[in-house]
């Protein structure tokens, strides 16, 4: 049985959004209205009420909610007993691209010096992947940008400023720092919105609303295409190490920055295994930093 259904509705109860429900699964919000009227329609019974300020139960989903998060809590548990059992001496690692590429061979290094009895498995995605492993218990740990996942405890490492690229010979390679209003008069290339979220705090701060032109998932999609003149980015400068040829990096004014941390699911015990990990992780941070 297919539990992406029961996950939509408890995501829309929870989050009291259709639109929020979507941006923490990873799915359209017309994907999640089709999950969810499909559900329904299973059941023979409305569960949700759509309004415009959002969706609440209705008196059949206040009976049947509370054993729809009973089963997917289960499940969980399911997934994460029979994780404890098959994993033995392996740590599994979630990051994003930035952590991964700069960080993580440094730190694994540290690992396996130090312990080579474990083994790792990396698992890499983006901010809302490393988010939804986090909270099905598919990883031990995960690298994530505050704020974390509910239910986690998390470890700040580092402040990560956040920068705009720039193509070669834009008008604003000439200011530095580059006001975000500037910024913000400009197309804008953006990863999806669920893992644009420091980027998107900074602009609202500022008040303003510029014009993306284009999202994608891949980071360095984005810096290809700023490359190319398709409009300009405001990005993390951890993802930039190593990665600027043919685009000009500016600071941002007002500053802003995202808080890189480690994420350890809270409920749980963790194995010996993850406990070095996070022990050389924070070793390591302390030593190189950004």
């Amino acid at each position: 049985m297919s539990l992406k259904k029961y996950e939509a509705a408890e995501a829309a109860y929870r989050l009291g959004s259709l639109k929020k429900a979507a941006e923490e699964l990873g799915y359209t919000q017309s994907g999640v209205s089709h999950m969810i009227s499909g559900l329904e329609d299973e059941l023979g019974i409305t569960l949700l009420a759509r309004k415009k300020g959002g969706v609440s139960l209705t008196q059949e989903g206040e009976t049947i909610m509370p054993m729809i998060r009973d089963m997917l809590e289960k499940h969980r548990g399911i997934i994460q007993a029979a994780a404890d059992l098959s994993r033995g001496g392996v740590v599994k690692i979630g990051a994003f691209t930035s952590v991964a590429v700069n960080w993580l061979p440094g730190i694994i290094r540290l690992y396996r010096e130090r312990h080579p009895e474990y083994r790792i498995h990396l698992m890499n995605g983006d901010y809302n992947d490393v988010n939804l492993w986090l909270r099905d218990g598919e990883i031990d740990l995960g690298f994530i940008a505050l704020p974390g996942p509910e239910g986690c405890r998390c470890v700040p490492l580092a402040e990560d400023p956040l920068s705009v690229i720039l193509p070669l010979g834009h008008p604003l390679c000439s200011q530095d720092p580059v006001p975000i209003e500037e910024v913000a008069k400009e197309p804008l290339i953006s990863l999806l919105q669920t893992s644009a979220q420091d980027v998107h705090r900074a602009l609202d701060r500022a008040g303003v609303r510029p014009e993306i032109r284009y999202t994608t998932k891949d980071d360095y999609a984005i810096i290809a295409m700023v490359r190319e003149g398709l409009g300009v980015s405001i990005m993390p400068e951890l993802l930039l190490k190593g990665q600027m040829t043919g685009v000009a990096v500016r600071r941002l004014s007002p500053p802003a920055f995202r808080t890189i941390a480690l994420a350890v699911p809270g409920e749980k015990e963790m194995a010996p295994a993850g406990r070095c990990f996070e022990q050389c992780v924070t070793e390591w941070i302390k030593e190189h930093g950004l």
